[in-house]
């Protein structure tokens, strides 16, 4: 009855345990959160032909979002959630979303038999402007007793375009796209915010010549291309991090002020000199068609060179506001080839087979990660956390988001890794930091993709599969649940045990074992669906039936819930789920 009638775990005196996991019912019946939100999404489109200019045309896009959404959250005092602070009920939002575009640009486009050319000019301007705000308000428990405060939010961001871009093509052969933008984002200072981004690219279609004349029964298209190009980069940094902004203070960490206890403002850390980060790219590729474009090949060779990294770093201590702060530091170096090929196998009445096969490799290296040329570059950790520890870091001359562990040793007997006891690996006779190494990186060598469509009359098969080979993944789950100690964090409630633990018997958890790292190489189906076409079935009305399932399979060796994350840190808990679908489709 203490809690609504829900068992919860207490101590002996009755009171929740701290720790303690909660009812997952009493969680989900006592916590009631509504919201209202309202949207508005509008947009318009606007092509003009200039009927005396032949060949010209202006364009116009504008398009506005905007929305808003308010709440109330109510748990009762009772509740175990908010058992020591009476509850919750309050009152938050209006939070406010802007959105506006506008795109205007001018394109002329026309043929000149004369000089066998075609001319195709391209001159626009965009313009972005997001903005995103939420009031102060307080968050109130079940007596209307204030228990904490939320900050008011000003967001705001907006970027400029200006571009354009010339397409000529002499005889049909001989091709040239040039373009230039010039990029404005007021995430920068005024000094810094514009940047110019320019490419080429040349393309012959060797098919075309005359001296192509004999291999023309069987090669229908042949092409080789070139370019250069640099693009810039401001995406992931903050709004404001080039101007000084102050913070208000957190609950606790008020000053006493005639012992009343007085919130103050905090400066953060800010970098006026912040500017682009750009990348400069060189590709080659060559486009292949055979057997009256029964087979299509494509093939491309890159490499990137990425200046004035965006990256938060290490600063010296007393030069400013944080002991991290973002910066225009280092250098990245990428190389990467993509092949892809398309084979149309079967094609008649009764049967056809397509299939599509890509694959791409890539090798990225870090060649600097400093503001002063030539002096030494420091190892920064970057990542998730799991309680104090960052398993990643940013090392010159490995991958971005390279590990970085102990090397783990093991019983030669059992064959079970000994609890604490690592290499040492620069040979000092104890284990230090630097006795840390880089292993491997979350990135694939290889990324590989196939889909195939199989026709049976009115009877369709299709599926696409995608592998991973090479990359790595730190089981953060093993390891953070994998060891005695958490087991129980409490002396009135079990937890539940990673498997793992059965093979290391491990009594407290080994944060940065490289045991814990694991090939996370797989083969999976994404999908599956069989599709029938029973065309017309009245009048004009045409039906087909498919039924799909998605995240068929998954094959790896990975002994987590899933081989695929974003970061290279595996904490998840549930896996994806498979999802089963019908869909009826009518055609008018």
């Amino acid at each position: 009855d203490s809690f609504g009638g829900y068992n919860e775990a207490v101590d002996a005196n009755g009171i929740p345990v701290t720790g303690a996991l909660a009812n997952a019912l009493g969680r989900l019946n006592q916590y009631k959160s509504t919201s209202d939100v309202y949207r508005v999404i509008g947009n318009i489109d606007v092509d003009w032909s200039i009927r005396w200019v032949k060949g010209l045309r202006l364009h116009a896009t504008g398009g506005y979002d905007w929305s808003k959404g308010e709440g109330t959250i109510v748990v009762p005092k009772e509740a175990v959630s908010y058992y020591t602070t009476g509850g919750r009920n309050y009152t938050y939002g209006p939070q406010k979303n802007y959105n506006k575009l506008l795109t205007l640009y001018a394109n002329y486009n026309r043929d000149f038999n004369a000089i066998n050319s075609n001319i195709d000019i391209t001159f626009g301007y965009d313009y972005q402007y997001w903005k995103y705000t939420t009031p102060f308000y307080a968050v109130l428990n079940a007596d209307g007793v204030q228990q904490s405060t939320s900050a008011a939010t000003d967001q705001r961001h907006s970027l400029i375009s200006y571009y354009g871009r010339l397409n000529y093509t002499f005889m049909n052969r001989y091709l040239l796209t040039a373009t230039v933008r010039r990029d404005g984002s007021s995430r920068f200072s005024k000094d810094n915010r514009w940047g110019t981004f320019p490419s080429v690219a040349l393309a012959w279609r060797v098919s075309q010549e005359n001296f192509f004349e004999p291999l023309r029964g069987w090669i229908n298209d042949l092409k080789l291309r070139a370019s250069y190009g640099v693009t810039g980069q401001q995406d992931g940094i903050t709004n404001y991090g080039y101007i000084p902004v102050y913070t208000p203070g957190l609950d606790g960490a008020q000053y006493l002020f005639g012992g009343n206890p007085v919130y103050t403002y905090r400066p953060e850390a800010y970098n006026p000199d912040l500017k682009w980060e750009t990348t400069k790219s060189w590709n080659y590729g060559i486009d292949l068609a055979l057997l009256e474009n029964r087979f299509t090949f494509s093939a491309d060779f890159y490499t990137r060179k990425t200046e004035n990294l965006l990256a938060t770093v290490p600063v010296p201590a007393g030069t400013n506001f944080d002991k991290l702060m973002l910066e225009n530091v280092g250098n990245v170096d990428s190389k990467g080839l993509e092949l892809a090929l398309t084979a149309h196998l079967i094609d008649n009445k009764d049967w056809s087979w397509n299939v599509t096969a890509n694959a791409a490799w890539q090798r990225v290296r870090i060649k600097n990660l400093t503001l002063t040329p030539g002096a030494p570059s420091p190892d920064t950790e970057v990542g998730p956390w799991i309680d104090a520890y960052q398993m990643q870091v940013f090392s010159t001359n490995y991958a971005p988001y390279s590990f970085y562990l102990y090397k783990q040793l093991y019983d030669q007997e059992t064959g079970r890794p000994i609890e604490g006891l690592y290499a040492d690996l620069d040979g000092d006779g104890q284990i230090t930091n630097n006795d840390r190494y880089h292993c491997h990186s979350p990135a694939p060598d290889w990324i590989l993709g196939l889909s195939t469509s199989l026709r049976y009359k009115k009877w369709t098969l299709s599926t696409s599969l995608r592998a991973n080979l090479g990359g790595y993944i730190f089981n953060g789950m093993a390891m953070n649940t994998g060891a005695w100690e958490t087991m129980s964090y409490n002396d009135y409630q079990l937890n539940n045990l990673n498997r793992s633990f059965l093979d290391t018997r491990f009594q407290r958890r080994q944060f940065l074992s490289d045991y814990y790292l694991e090939n996370a190489s797989f083969l999976k189906m994404d999908n599956l669906q069989l599709m029938y076409d029973f065309g017309q079935v009245y009048k004009s009305l045409n039906l087909h039936v498919s039924a799909m399932v998605q995240n068929v399979f998954t094959l790896t060796k990975y002994k987590g819930v899933d081989p695929e994350t974003g970061n290279g840190v595996d904490t998840a808990v549930y896996p994806r789920p498979r999802t089963y679908s019908v869909t009826f489709g009518l055609n008018f």
